[in-house]
Order: C-alpha cells, then structure tokens, then sequence
C-alpha cells in the first residue's frame, strides 16, 4: 500500500481519494487552489488540507495530479523537483506522459475512462483505468495502485490515449449535452425531462449487446424527409439547434448508407 498526496480536490480527485482510502491506501494530504474544496476532502479522507505547495510531504510514495490540463505543467513543475523520489501522475485523458520528463524521473498516467461528480461517489472496481509508465519504478507503482481498485486495467502510450478521450468526448460529454437540449426543448413546453429516462437507459442497455451503429432508430437512418423537415421547421427559432439537427442527421444517415 502507497502512502498517496492528492494534488486537486475536484470530481474526479473525490472519488479517486475514496477508492484509494478503500483499497488501503494512505491519502496522507489533499491539496487544492481553495481551502474549501481541500478541506472538504481531506476531512472525508482524514488526511490534511493544504493550499500551499510548499507544504506538500516529500516523503509520499505517490502524487497525483488530478487538475485542469492548463494548470497541470505548472504546478508539476512547483510539486515535483524536491520530491524527485516519488512517482507523479497524473489523470488528464489528452496531456502526454512527457510533461513530467523535465522535473521528475519517476512518472505515469493514471487515467479512469469515466465521467465524475463530486455528489456521486463511484466504485472504482468496474472503471477502465488506463495506464502508463516512464521507466520499471513509475511501472511497478501505477500498475500496483490500478489494480489495487480496479479489475480493468490496461497500459496505453500517450498517443493512443488521445484518440481514447476523443471517443469519450462523443460518448460522453457530446451525448450529455443532447440530453441538455432535449431538457430545454421539454421545458419549453411544460414537460418534464424525467420522460426521457426510459428511453435513455434502453439506449445504454442495447449498446452493450449491439454495435451503435446497428442500434441507431429514428428518421435519420432512412433520412425520412418529411419527419426531418417538420422538424427543422419545430426548430427555425433557435438556428443553433437546427445545425445540430440537421449535421446529426446527416451524418446518421452517412454511416448507414
């Protein structure tokens, strides 16, 4: 078990600082830009809150960096120098191992493919965990930890891992905000989203067993012109939603010609 530092306290940090106390691992101190979100974790973790990065232990086994991709480098660059016997990670599904390659000799990816709430605390034991490793030390450390909470762990390179949280980002993020404008539209007209709740999860549920492509329904697969063009007209108010409609239509009905 690796006594752990958490750099960030925000969704992701949240549930992976609960899977790691749970596994046995020793979150020792959480540290954030904000005394609020660090000291919210840190009491959940019993570890110690910190907004100074001067204040971080050097002697911690492991140190995640769980922040914005823009904030990332910086703050690896403070973190990582006087603590050069540990292993840093970090979470970010674009960012390259190699940013640590200036300031550290031991480091890795530690990379959950799965969308997090602070409110939602999620089991770590059914999230793909993706990995990565710049020499046996970083290795034996993040596969070690991976495995530790999850059964599904894999190791991929930087490279293909972008193309990974590209994917994800249609999946995922693409896919929730179609959900956010479906809300709009109902609300609009006095209905509520929880409608759409069956419909939602026997979408989910068929993709498990069926290609995407194969469980597509609706008027775009066959471009029903007359469906589809009622609907642009259902749309003329809001030229941003019409674009959306109309490129997805499209691009349905591409993919099943």
């Amino acid at each position: 078990m690796y006594k752990v530092v958490l750099i960030g306290a925000g969704n992701l940090a949240t549930s992976l600082g609960h899977a790691l106390k749970k596994a046995g691992h020793q979150v020792v101190q959480v540290w954030s830009r904000t005394q609020e979100s660090a000291s919210v974790l840190a009491s959940a973790l019993q570890a110690e809150a910190l907004t100074d990065v001067e204040c971080i232990v050097k002697d911690a086994d492991v140190y995640v960096f769980a922040l914005k991709d823009s904030a990332l480098e910086s703050i690896a660059q403070q973190v990582c120098p006087p603590r050069s016997n540990g292993v840093f990670l970090h979470t970010a599904g674009s960012m390259p191992m190699t940013l640590f390659s200036h300031y550290a000799s031991h480091f890795g990816v530690f990379y959950p493919m799965q969308t997090f709430s602070k409110s939602r605390v999620l089991d770590f034991n059914e999230i793909p965990l993706f990995v990565e490793a710049s020499d046996e030390v970083a290795e034996t450390v993040v596969t070690a930890m991976a495995e530790s909470i999850s059964e599904h762990v894999t190791h991929l390179c930087s490279a293909d891992r972008k193309y990974l949280h590209l994917a994800a980002v249609f999946a995922c993020n693409f896919a929730n905000h179609c959900y956010a404008l479906s809300e709009r539209l109902l609300q609009e007209h006095g209905l509520p989203f929880d409608v759409m709740l069956p419909l939602i999860d026997e979408t989910a549920r068929k993709v498990h067993h069926l290609s995407p492509v194969k469980a597509q329904t609706g008027p775009a697969v066959r471009y029903d012109e007359n469906v589809i063009g009622r609907q642009m007209e259902l749309l003329a108010h809001d030229a941003d939603m019409q674009q959306i409609y109309d490129i997805l239509s499209k691009n349905i009905h591409k993919l099943h010609q």
